[in-house]
Parts: structure tokens; sequence; C-alpha cells
């Protein structure tokens, strides 16, 4: 992880604060119960939005910056944080350990997304459910060309974001069983505006 990567994406991200990204952080979050796995959990911008059926949050983030970012919010949030690993790629936690498992805005850079979504099925209970809201390619032919032409600088300058990963497919080839998708895009049609809003069980 570069600079770059290190010292201004988490800046930047943390800065996307519109409220129409802060209602869809109280909507995926809303129905979280247990304790809960959070992939990617930035400078703690869901903090606020934890219902009171969460018991315990454990945070998989690997930056130092946004960790640092997150602290203000971890302590006045409602329910208590563990910092709990760096990569969704390889936890370390053990089988069946978590109720819940929330991802938001964070399966575009994970390097191998297919990986950390088996390694949260397996650290989830049999029947323990996925809230996520991400954002990735368009069915639109129009725009996911102007996507697949923007992604190689996109990943540069995002931290190794996609812009074209059909997020819904690799939630399903990952052996979970969506039960509930919203397709919808921000504000207006752009190659970095389409999103997936849903749940998923771990059916196993």
């Amino acid at each position: 992880m570069g600079w770059w990567e290190r010292q201004v994406v988490p800046r930047i991200v943390c800065r996307n604060r519109s409220p129409e990204v802060t209602g869809l952080r109280a909507r995926v979050c809303a129905g979280l119960a247990g304790d809960v796995i959070e992939v990617g959990f930035g400078s703690g911008l869901n903090v606020a939005h934890y219902p009171e059926t969460v018991r315990g949050v454990w945070a998989i983030e690997p930056s130092d910056v946004a960790w640092k970012m997150a602290q203000p919010r971890i302590a006045t949030g409602p329910v208590p944080v563990h910092r709990a690993g760096l990569d969704g790629q390889r936890l370390s936690m053990p089988d069946c350990r978590y109720d819940s498992a929330l991802s938001t805005f964070t399966m575009c850079t994970i390097p191998d997304l297919d990986a950390a979504l088996t390694e949260l099925r397996r650290v989830l209970r049999p029947g323990g459910t996925l809230h996520f809201v991400e954002h990735g390619r368009s069915p639109d032919a129009r725009i996911a060309r102007w996507q697949d032409r923007l992604q190689p600088i996109n990943g540069r300058l995002a931290g190794g974001c996609h812009l074209d990963r059909p997020i819904a497919d690799h939630i399903r080839n990952s052996g979970w069983k969506i039960e509930q998708l919203d397709r919808f895009y921000l504000v207006k049609p752009s190659p970095f505006t389409y999103a997936f809003l849903g749940t998923a069980r771990n059916a196993t």
C-alpha cells in the first residue's frame, strides 16, 4: 500500500457524507443483530446507524489512518467496536463466530472479492445475514463501456476501486443466497453511481 492509498484515499472516503449516502448507510444497517463483523470499517461512518440489536462490532480495516479517524465515532457510538483484522480475504476468527456481516462501499476494493465473501460465510453462523450496499457494474451498456474505459485510472486514484464489478454475481457465486436486492443509480446515471443494496443469507 503506497503513500496515496495510506494517507489520501481514507480521507477522501471519509468526506463522502452526502445525504443520499448517509441514508443508504442507515438502510443497510437496519436489521443487523448480535455480534457483527464489518469488512472495510473505514473511519466509522456506519457507527451512528448500528441498531440496538447489535451487541458488538468486529472491524476489519487495513488503514491505520482510517482507524485513527474513527476513534471519536467509536468513543461516542452505541456499541463496542473491536479492530479484529486487516484483510477480509484472510480472517483469523473461528467458524460460525458471528451473527451478521456488514459491507458498505468495500467490495469494489478487495483484490480477491470471492475469497473475502467465502471467508465471511465461514465466520458467520448458518442462517446469518450479510448486509451490503456497494457500487458496481451498470446494466446500461453505454455506461458499462465508460466504466471499462475509466477503470484503469480510477483503480490507481481510488485505492484499487473497481467501477465495473458485478457485485450481485460475486455474492451469489460465493454461495450466498440473496434475499433482498435493490439496484439503482445514486442521484443520476453515471459510471460511478450504480448501486446494489440488499441482504444475503449464509445458507450452509
